[in-house]
């Protein structure tokens, strides 16, 4: 098993994401995989469309509040509008290039979940997100996160917010367009995947 470092040397010191290489010697399945993270709260832990295991320190108590913030709007919106369902950072997506994934904060279609039987709710649940929001922290590559939400798109997403709090940006992913880059918005609204949500950035920055 080999373990590769992709720490960035602008934060020496600080416990950034690892890769940890298996196949072909140890396949991962998605039930390890839900058993690891679950005996190993202290990680958050994803799988990449090669089968590498990323493991990723928790965050930060501003990013976390942060997180937070973000997913409260968004479910306030979605308990109100009733068409879908709210998921935290905790929650786990196993997208169809079998990487399973853990936004920020998401958002699902109610249809969509209700074709999924009880069983495979319970665990990673085997579907892209409709709509998935990134945050930016301090361990975080900026890269990496693009490259991540190239994958939600590729894999179905309807929309994609990467908020960059530091810089006070928003990378717009949206199906069928060019990245849009928003400097310092205030708000930033759900467009027609969400229709009537709009996020209060004021509240983020």
């Amino acid at each position: 098993m080999h373990v590769r470092d992709i720490s960035s040397k602008e934060a020496p010191g600080d416990f950034l994401p690892l890769i940890v290489h298996l196949e072909p010697v140890l396949p991962l399945t998605d039930d390890q995989l839900y058993e690891l993270s679950r005996i190993n709260r202290d990680l958050r832990m994803e799988r990449n469309a090669r089968g590498e295991l990323i493991l990723m320190p928790p965050t930060g108590g501003e990013t976390s509040e942060r997180n937070a913030e973000i997913t409260m709007q968004l479910r306030l919106w979605s308990k109100g509008d009733g068409t879908g369902a709210t998921f935290d950072s905790s929650g786990g997506f196993r997208l169809p290039n079998n990487a399973v994934r853990s936004p920020d904060a998401a958002w699902v279609e109610g249809s969509r979940l209700e074709r999924l039987g009880k069983e495979e709710r319970k665990r990673f649940i085997p579907l892209c997100p409709d709509f998935v929001v990134e945050l930016l922290s301090p361990t975080d590559h900026l890269d990496a996160l693009k490259e991540k939400m190239r994958e939600y798109m590729d894999n179905g997403a309807r929309l994609a917010w990467l908020i960059d709090p530091e810089q006070r940006r928003v990378y717009v992913y949206k199906s069928g367009a060019l990245v849009e880059l928003l400097e310092e918005p205030e708000t930033i609204s759900g467009d027609a995947v969400l229709p009537g949500f709009v996020l209060d950035l004021r509240e983020v920055w």
